[in-house]
């Protein structure tokens, strides 16, 4: 095997998935949303289906999907987009991720990630040749550690990843933190690989802005989005890359080598899903804070502080909130198995050590499952305290 995949092992995402899957539990783990799949974008992946062509599309997608990102870009963001040389469709976000990777890292390469990352990023690196390097934020607010950033830029360093907003931490990103890292990027002529698949997913009035947009960044970005989760259809895997001809043409080159193509109809679909109206995405983003607020509130109510989370599906709480001291991954093995509640460890997220303990919940699930998890998580935390009692007034 690959040494490589050899010290991988399984994810933390497959082992608690399984855990829960083995003891019942809710899972408020994994990162897929339940119950939000649009029905005109479902019945146009149908007619498509039915419609044909069922083919290999063209290597870097469907003209008509290519088009509808450009045209979403200038309608969400003013970015304005080559949709026969500046955009490429991938097989997922995480494909992109890897395109880019491979495509523009010589071995050796150093690239900075912003800790806690997705799990992705340092295996997709490595495997790439490059070296990832970690930067850690700190809670409760993710703020951007300028200093850390600038001291871990060195002769090798040749990209910056930037999640926006962030898995697993729920950060979105200031204008001003935007504007500190086109700089930094245009100071040490990097390039950014921006991750943005959360781009409509973003809450209290807040909207999400690409670093793409500051014109000093332009040329430097590689901008990935993906309509699994602007579409709530995870299972699709369509993803796409936008960036200069210049960047984008090695990349497609590894996209051909990797995948080659993404399935017609779920691009056609795509497609028409990006030229949806406008109250469609607000909609999503509020039913989305809706749940969180549920979640959150829920966890409050039972003496649980959540972090602030401005997008994405995800909420943080301190490990220390459940039991002082506790490690995370034994803390999300216990609420799995005696809550029946499954969530995920931050460290699942972190280079090395050094970060407080955290879980991630999943909060883009059923509103009923979100209330029956606060209900299991509040008469686990009921018998934990009972029993640690009795336990103190027996010595």
């Amino acid at each position: 095997m690959n040494p490589l995949y050899r010290q991988c092992g399984v994810t933390v995402f497959e082992e608690m998935s399984r855990l829960a899957a083995e003891h019942g539990a809710i899972n408020l783990g994994q990162g897929f949303p339940v119950g939000m799949e649009p029905p005109a974008l479902i019945e146009a992946a149908v007619a498509a289906t039915r419609a044909g062509p069922h083919q290999y599309p063209p290597m870097l997608g469907l003209p008509a999907l290519r088009e509808a990102v450009a045209a979403s870009a200038r309608r969400f963001w003013g970015l304005e987009l080559d949709p026969g040389r500046e955009v490429l469709i991938t097989s997922g976000a995480s494909e992109a991720l890897c395109d880019c990777f491979l495509a523009l890292l010589e071995p050796g390469d150093e690239v900075i990630l912003l800790e806690p990352a997705y799990d992705v990023y340092p295996v997709a690196i490595r495997a790439a040749g490059g070296v990832p390097v970690g930067v850690r934020l700190d809670p409760p607010d993710w703020r951007l550690p300028r200093q850390r950033l600038r001291a871990a830029i060195g002769p090798r360093t040749r990209a910056i990843v930037i999640n926006d907003p962030m898995n697993p931490t729920g950060k979105l990103f200031d204008d001003d933190e935007r504007a500190f890292l086109a700089d930094l990027l245009d100071r040490h002529d990097l390039i950014a690989v921006c991750d943005e698949v959360y781009e409509h997913l973003t809450f209290d009035g807040r909207r999400h802005r690409p670093l793409m947009t500051l014109p000093q960044a332009r040329r430097r970005c590689l901008r990935i989005g993906s309509a699994g989760k602007t579409f709530s259809v995870t299972g699709w895997k369509v993803g796409y890359v936008s960036a200069c001809a210049e960047l984008l043409a090695p990349v497609a080159r590894a996209h051909q080598f990797v995948t080659f193509t993404v399935p017609p109809m779920l691009q056609q679909a795509v497609a028409v899903g990006l030229g949806f109206d406008a109250a469609y995405f607000t909609g999503l983003a509020a039913t989305l804070e809706a749940r969180r607020d549920l979640l959150a509130d829920g966890l409050a109510r039972l003496g649980i502080p959540v972090l602030p989370c401005g997008g994405t599906y995800f909420l943080c709480v301190p490990a220390a909130a459940f039991a002082p001291g506790a490690d995370d991954r034994a803390l999300a093995r216990r609420l799995t198995v005696e809550a029946g509640v499954a969530t995920i460890p931050l460290s699942g997220f972190q280079l090395g050590p050094g970060m407080e303990p955290h879980l991630r919940f999943c909060f883009a699930k059923d509103p009923a499952d979100l209330t029956a998890a606060i209900d299991r998580i509040g008469r686990w935390l009921g018998r934990r305290d009972a029993g640690e009692g009795e336990r103190h007034g027996a010595g």
